[in-house]
């Protein structure tokens, strides 16, 4: 609980300037956290290494658009998170990007629905990354990973 892993998507290596090691990668993020008080829980989308920090939070629809985050709905309160998460145990995570649009799912739930209409800040395409956060020591395990390119 002192500190946070992720899992990068859509994300670019920084290989170019200052970086502060070989393996710095900047895009989306959902967040891993061992945490059930919402907000700074897993499953929200942060702009790791961009402008936009936590761009879409657990439990909300979200459009960004205009230059700004625009809450359109909301999917799951903070009891219902609770109920969700598997505090000290394993989650099921499910990251479906298409297009504009980035769904989270927790635990076959879906916790997050995200829309980028930014024209210079969404990202198409990029790697994907497994996080151990600088800091405090810690460890993150990642296990039955899997990958499925989506149609059109």
């Amino acid at each position: 609980a002192d500190n946070n892993s992720g899992v990068q998507y859509r994300s670019r290596h920084i290989t170019e300037g200052r970086v502060a090691n070989n393996w710095v990668v900047r895009g989306y993020q959902h967040e891993i956290r061992n945490e059930i008080k919402l907000p700074s829980v897993a499953g929200f989308i942060y702009d790791e290494g961009g402008k936009r920090g936590r761009i879409c939070l657990v439990g909300e629809e979200v459009v960004w658009e205009n230059g700004k985050k625009n809450v359109t709905a909301t999917l799951l309160d903070a009891a219902g998170y609770e109920k969700l998460f598997k505090l000290d145990g394993w989650n099921d995570v499910v990251i479906i990007a298409r297009g504009n649009n980035i769904k989270h799912y927790l635990n076959g739930v879906l916790i997050v629905d995200f829309t980028d209409k930014d024209p210079q800040l969404a990202a198409k395409q990029g790697i994907i990354a497994l996080q151990l956060h600088q800091g405090a020591p810690m460890w993150a395990e990642f296990k039955n990973l899997r990958i499925q390119e989506l149609g059109k």
